[in-house]
């Protein structure tokens, strides 16, 4: 390799691991006010500061703060999503899948119920680069719990005629409803998940029957 291709390269590496580094700053920096001072109480000015970072570099990382929200939620619920999928019981009966899916991503928005409630309240509509991201690892759920609703139609769980991306879809709705219950002060977490989740999801699962 010639000399100076090696050079920009070491350069290249160099400034990608910067942004890395400052990325991972604004995120720690977010995610320690945003659960100490309060998501709604912190600007992103406090941010910039607390990561050592001009306000305007952490806009490049971020449209505003509630895509600061996520980018802090991303690798939380990206962990817990492929956490939950590699330990599923692969021989149990849809609805126990499912539950073991729903109840590690419930457990996590119990540690900080705060924050979980205006990530709930502010994540619909986020279009910022972070909320794409968002919206691609919500697209990857779907498909993943369509490769369960697949794998019962293979088993007679499930019916020939349902469609698994729209079974997955009425799933992930389902799923939903049972936050809304919590952040409306209906059901606590723990009840919005059961009974309140498992009772929907078992009624969903009978008209998937054959």
């Amino acid at each position: 390799m010639p000399k100076m291709s090696m050079v920009s390269e070491r350069k290249g590496n160099r400034r990608a691991q910067q942004k890395l580094d400052k990325r991972e700053r604004i995120r720690q920096a977010a995610w320690e006010l945003f659960t100490t001072v309060g998501y709604e109480e912190t600007t992103t000015k406090q941010v910039a500061a607390a990561a050592d970072v001009a306000t305007g570099t952490l806009f490049l990382y971020a449209r505003d703060k509630r895509d600061l929200l996520c980018l802090v939620m991303h690798d939380r619920l990206g962990g817990v999503v492929d956490a939950r999928f590699q330990t599923v019981p692969r021989q149990a009966p849809l609805l126990d899948q499912l539950m073991h899916l729903f109840r590690g991503l419930f457990e996590m928005y119990g540690e900080h119920p705060a924050l979980s409630a205006a990530f709930i309240r502010h994540y619909p509509g986020a279009d910022g680069p972070n909320g794409q991201q968002l919206n691609a690892l919500t697209s990857k759920f779907l498909y993943l719990i369509s490769q369960l609703v697949l794998d019962q139609q293979a088993r007679g769980e499930v019916g020939a005629d349902v469609e698994p991306l729209l079974a997955a879809a009425n799933i992930f709705s389902l799923y939903f409803g049972a936050l809304a219950s919590w952040m409306t002060g209906f059901m606590s977490l723990e009840d919005a998940l059961d009974p309140g989740l498992r009772r929907a999801l078992a009624l969903q699962i009978r008209g998937f029957r054959p």
